[in-house]
């Protein structure tokens, strides 16, 4: 076992280094050995480089996968039929396709991080490191400890933790084996902190980068990812509340972090928009002609499907009535968290040049499409213009995917107060975020408020996963969001079913269509989402945690045990 998991980690590494042709231009002829890595600082930079890449570059990981887990929620549902109805109705084999790959890809992106890590800290035993071998090594402790958390909080619990381990700490050479499975899901967030807490140590502060560098992880990326990490400690050890107060705190005070004027700049395919003071850490997508498979897909993901006849939209995901109605609690005029969040049928928008009112095609359809990505497609030959991607087969466009902003962080910080009981200072927070969106500052800090506006605010931004937020909350002992968030896990989905009015080409007269939508007024009716969804889902706790792919317990031979209530 162990001879075999060394074979396929080397195999890696070397694959690492002939995807990038710096590397292999240094190294004399024959087999690549471990010794010669790292010989100047282009092979630095490309060991980096092929770290960030996969993580959200492709159909996997955080390209498309790991979203399909957020149909378990009320936010949003698969927007064409999918063979994983398991995971939209929380009974999880663990087999799915988007559970089983996008552990395998960050597993196996992890130990390419912790291989650079230990690299470079032999090579600064021994000598002085280059600022860019600095920064690398930076980056990759932030790399290692982003997805470390990735899967940490969605197989982790009190129970038992999951498999980690840190090169560097081992004596000797790694034998690549599998990582021990740590104690409880704490003991991976303190090797996590302490992962970020070295990439704090180690990157520059974002003001330091230039263009070309721009998106690289840097010092305020490692804190405000801390706060999330302890926000998710916070659920099994409530004093880690105080650690999301104070690196949030720090945020702010140290790192000059606020508010952006603007929420719908945020989403902006403008790069003057990209870089601003709520930034914490993205995948930036520069998108552009002749760009072949680089960036986000997200955005043609969940682009109408076909694109009415423009572009090749997949229309993979969709907005709920549900949804619909949690945002309209704050009205459906001048609610621009709404307006810039969902389209809804009627409704104008930009696409390609044009002023359109949004109607679907789609073969499943609710009634809505996600538009807080919409902006690179609304530009005239958008292709050529250099917003989108000119392969509808890999749909990415120019866009700043977020990973974590300051809203984000100030939420959670709202949290930390509530579950401290400091409902006031709560109240700050969440009155703050209203205010930039022109909605009422009447927030005095409660639950159903900080669920509410977690909900709003960072809709349709699934780095920041809302089910995730939900799994937490409902094994929380606030009675308050514990409810709310229980409902949810186990409410079908609603979605409107239109009809509409079609007119003949030939005679131009116009009919009712029972299920016609093609209409932009046409008449619905509310109802459930799909059938499939029936009986409705159950909320059991072990259910916080997904269930290892049957293939990692049986290749672990003992060394992985899978995760209480799934035996």
């Amino acid at each position: 076992m162990k001879k075999m998991i060394y074979m396929i980690v080397v195999a890696a590494v070397t694959m690492l280094l002939a995807g990038c042709s710096d590397f292999l231009d240094v190294q004399p002829e024959g087999s690549p050995t471990t010794t010669t890595y790292f010989a100047n600082d282009a092979q630095a930079i490309n060991a980096i480089k092929a770290l960030y890449a996969p993580i959200y570059d492709s159909d996997g990981g955080y390209g498309r996968e790991i979203y399909w887990e957020q149909c378990a929620t009320n936010m949003m549902v698969p927007g064409r039929t999918r063979s994983y109805p398991g995971l939209f109705t929380l009974n999880y084999s663990g087999d799915e396709g988007p559970l089983s790959d996008t552990y395998n890809l960050f597993m196996g992106i992890i130990a390419r991080a912790n291989w650079v890590v230990k690299a470079l800290l032999d090579k600064q035993a021994k000598t002085t490191l280059t600022p860019i071998e600095i920064r690398s090594l930076g980056e990759a402790y932030f790399v290692r400890g982003f997805l470390h958390f990735s899967l940490a909080y969605r197989y982790g619990s009190n129970r038992q933790g999951i498999p980690a381990i840190k090169y560097e700490e081992v004596e000797g050479e790694y034998d690549y084996s599998i990582p021990p499975q740590q104690a409880t899901v704490m003991d991976n967030y303190a090797m996590i902190i302490a992962d970020f807490e070295k990439a704090k140590e180690y990157l520059p502060r974002f003001e330091t980068y230039g263009p070309d560098d721009r998106g690289r992880a840097h010092q305020a990326a490692a804190v405000a990812m801390m706060s999330r990490v302890y926000a998710y400690w916070a659920t099994w050890d409530n004093t880690k509340w105080d650690n999301v107060i104070s690196v949030v705190n720090e945020l702010e005070n140290s790192y000059g972090r606020r508010l952006a004027d603007s929420f719908s700049n945020l989403f902006s395919a403008d790069f003057k928009y990209w870089w601003g003071p709520e930034y914490c850490f993205t995948f930036p997508s520069n998108g552009g002609n002749d760009w072949k498979r680089g960036g986000v897909e997200w955005p043609g993901v969940i682009l109408e499907n076909k694109g009415w006849g423009v572009f090749n939209g997949w229309g993979q995901f969709k907005p709920t009535q549900d949804a619909y109605e949690e945002f309209a609690k704050d009205g459906e005029e001048n609610n621009e968290r709404l307006t810039r969040s969902i389209l809804k049928y009627g409704q104008e928008f930009q696409f390609w040049g044009e002023t359109r009112r949004f109607f679907s095609e789609s073969d499943v359809e609710t009634g809505f499409q996600i538009n807080k990505w919409m902006d690179p497609f609304g530009y005239p030959d958008a292709i050529n213009a250099g917003y989108v991607n000119n392969s509808g087969d890999w749909p990415t466009a120019r866009v700043n995917f977020t990973v974590i902003r300051f809203a984000d962080c100030m939420l959670l910080r709202a949290e930390a107060n509530l579950a401290k009981g400091n409902n006031s200072e709560a109240a700050k927070d969440l009155n703050k975020i209203r205010a930039r969106v022109n909605l009422p500052e009447n927030c005095v800090g409660t639950w159903e408020e900080l669920y509410h506006e977690r909900f709003c605010e960072l809709a349709y931004e699934p780095v920041a996963d809302h089910l995730g937020d939900l799994k937490r909350w409902a094994v929380s002992s606030y009675p308050e969001i514990k409810a709310l968030a229980i409902k949810e896990l186990e409410t079908h989905p609603r979605a409107r079913h239109y009809s509409g009015y079609v007119t003949d080409p030939n005679t131009g007269e116009s009919r009712f269509m029972d299920g016609y939508r093609g209409d932009p007024d046409g008449p619905y009716t509310i109802g459930a989402y799909l059938d499939f969804q029936s009986p409705a889902p159950k909320w059991e706790d072990h259910k916080i945690c997904f269930p290892y792919p049957s293939n990692e317990i049986t290749k672990a031979a003992g060394a992985l045990k899978q995760n209480y209530g799934y035996n």
